[in-house]
């Protein structure tokens, strides 16, 4: 699988040789979240062990980089694009299983012992970091959805084993929706594995929009990317701030 990438260079201290697990952070002006995730992550002796972390970034220019660069991962630089940067990063990668993380989720503590690196594919049920009833109900509907379908967002942590990633020809090289139209490609040639302990994604959208609005936006986006409506048009109605 071709894969565009610039250049990709190791830094701080040295990574495990042989890795199970690649973990795989697409990054674009992440400085709020990224220390944080980086820091959270290397905290569970598990992911020092048997993991690598490749951030991937799409060109940040908000010291997102020299964030990074405080932490034993690895930096792959591509074009911005969250699929894009994904498929470069997992052509350096060297685990056998890629999980692809968000910067601004956390992933469930001991979570390698629940990952079954045999597994073909699959994601981790959703909780968002807001309080309140709202965001339980929201990720509620949101993990049966997911399970009842399984298609899975890009927030709940989705991972593939290699061999099967590159079979599926990596992520869709779209703007917005790379996440379904892949779970679609896997679901039809295997089931996914749903980790129970939930994955924390960020509010930040729902805070920030508000929910009503956002829940809409997400349901409008999903209908118009079913009926065929082309990502790119789809991604500046998601993205307005960046043309």
């Amino acid at each position: 699988m071709a894969a565009p990438l610039a250049r990709a260079a190791v830094v701080a201290e040295p990574l495990p040789d042989r890795p199970l697990l690649s973990i795989i952070i697409p990054v674009l002006n992440e400085v709020d979240c990224l220390d944080q995730t980086l820091a959270n992550l290397l905290k569970q002796p598990w992911v020092k062990h048997h993991c690598e972390i490749i951030v991937s970034d799409g060109g940040s220019d908000d010291g997102s980089l020299e964030i990074a660069q405080r932490h034993p991962c690895k930096i792959v630089h591509s074009g911005a694009g969250r699929a894009r940067q994904m498929n470069a990063a997992s052509s350096t990668a060297q685990g056998k299983t890629l999980l692809f993380l968000h910067a601004d989720s956390r992933l469930p503590r001991d979570f390698g012992d629940m990952i079954d690196t045999n597994a073909s594919w699959g994601f981790f049920r959703i909780r968002l970091s807001g309080n309140g009833l709202p965001y339980r109900i929201i990720e509620a509907a949101i993990n049966l959805r997911t399970r009842l379908s399984r298609v899975a967002g890009g927030d709940q942590g989705l991972f593939f084993e290699r061999q099967f990633f590159e079979s599926l020809d990596g992520y869709p090289r779209i703007p917005l929706m790379e996440d379904i139209a892949i779970s679609k490609k896997a679901r039809r040639l295997a089931p996914p594995l749903v980790i129970e302990p939930a994955i924390t994604s960020s509010s930040r959208r729902w805070q920030q929009q508000g929910i009503v609005k956002t829940v809409l936006l997400m349901w409008s986006l999903r209908l118009a990317f079913w009926l065929g409506v082309d990502p790119q048009r789809l991604h500046r109605i998601y993205y307005p701030q960046r043309g």
